[in-house]
């Protein structure tokens, strides 16, 4: 079996952000997709070690900002290698609070999404989150960053708690 397969899946590049009380935080995410139209739902896959995992399940809600080709390899392992326990994330970022609380990306961002959890799947390392989409605003006119230009482009490197880490 040859799971470089995997590679073929197309893919792009968000960030995930939530909150938990007063606090925010954001993370690098692949996997986001529409799942239905009424109600417009989204789903995304969050890892169980990262932050951001433990603040989606405590608030209930999320955000997706999907992110521009023109973002450097220094803007995206801010928040795709860095935790959010021991690094302020959204230090010199221009980001605002969305009306669900959590924080929306907004430099070179191509448009987001808020939304509140309707439902969750337990996926091993993972949990699949499903999101009824509340607020969604194109912001930029730009090309969203997909996986494969982040790969051949940038030169760019998997996190070990993405879905398509290989260690």
């Amino acid at each position: 079996m040859n799971l470089d397969t995997l590679f073929n899946i197309s893919y792009g590049l968000f960030v995930v952000g939530s909150k938990k009380g007063k606090k925010i935080n954001a993370q690098l995410a692949n996997t986001v997709f529409q799942v239905t139209s009424k109600p417009t739902t989204i789903a995304i896959s969050i890892s169980k070690q990262n932050l951001t995992h433990e603040f989606i399940e405590n608030s209930k809600v999320f955000s997706v900002s999907i992110i521009s080709d023109k973002w450097s390899l220094m803007e995206i392992g801010r928040f795709g290698f860095r935790t959010g326990k021991d690094f302020d994330k959204f230090a010199d970022c221009n980001y605002k609070i969305g009306k669900n609380g959590a924080p929306i990306i907004l430099k070179d961002t191509v448009g987001y999404f808020e939304c509140k959890v309707v439902s969750s799947l337990d996926a091993g390392s993972h949990t699949v989150f499903l999101g009824e989409v509340t607020e969604a605003e194109n912001l930029l006119d730009l090309n969203p960053m997909t996986y494969d230009y982040y790969y051949k482009v940038i030169k760019g490197k998997v996190p070990p708690n993405a879905p398509t880490f290989r260690g």
